[in-house]
């Protein structure tokens, strides 16, 4: 949906570091003829506070937490993906970081465009379209319930 209203660079800032986020944002660059821009959070366990110290049930030890550890909690990952799908800077891994790549958003996007355009040249809105109904909706329903009135011949009768 994304596409249709012409994004030419995309921001996905996520928890997830997972090996399958960096293809997915690949995915996105390609398919949007966008560039993707997306940071994770890189964390270790001293940039949290200790939790409280308390037990969950009378089984449990007290547990204890390095508060200065150097254990990684998130792993971070953040990418920059081309239109084309080049990975432009990253994935970082190593640890927090700040890193820049140059967006040739007015040469690259048309030429990503060009080659796969999925709501231009290539769209087909004559076989297949797609309507969003962005207006604010009650969530839930009910059509199914008991009738408060019977007419004459026993069929629901509104109120």
């Amino acid at each position: 949906m994304y596409m249709h209203i012409g994004i030419e660079i995309y921001c996905a800032p996520t928890a997830d570091s997972g090996d399958t986020w960096v293809s997915t944002m690949t995915h996105v660059a390609m398919e949007g003829g966008c560039y993707v821009l997306s940071p994770i959070q890189f964390c270790r366990r001293k940039d949290y506070p200790s939790p409280p110290k308390y037990l969950y049930s009378p089984s449990e030890e007290f547990v204890t937490y390095d508060s200065d550890s150097d254990s990684i909690i998130w792993a971070g990952g953040s990418v920059i993906i081309s239109p084309h799908g080049e990975v432009l800077a990253g994935p970082n891994y190593e640890g927090e970081g700040l890193f820049t790549a140059d967006l040739d958003v007015r040469g690259e996007i048309p030429k990503a465009k060009f080659k796969f355009d999925v709501v231009g040249h290539y769209s087909r809105p004559d076989i297949l379209n797609l309507t969003v109904n962005n207006r604010p909706l009650v969530p839930v329903i009910f059509t199914s319930s008991p009738c408060k009135s019977k007419d004459k011949d026993g069929e629901c009768k509104d109120i």
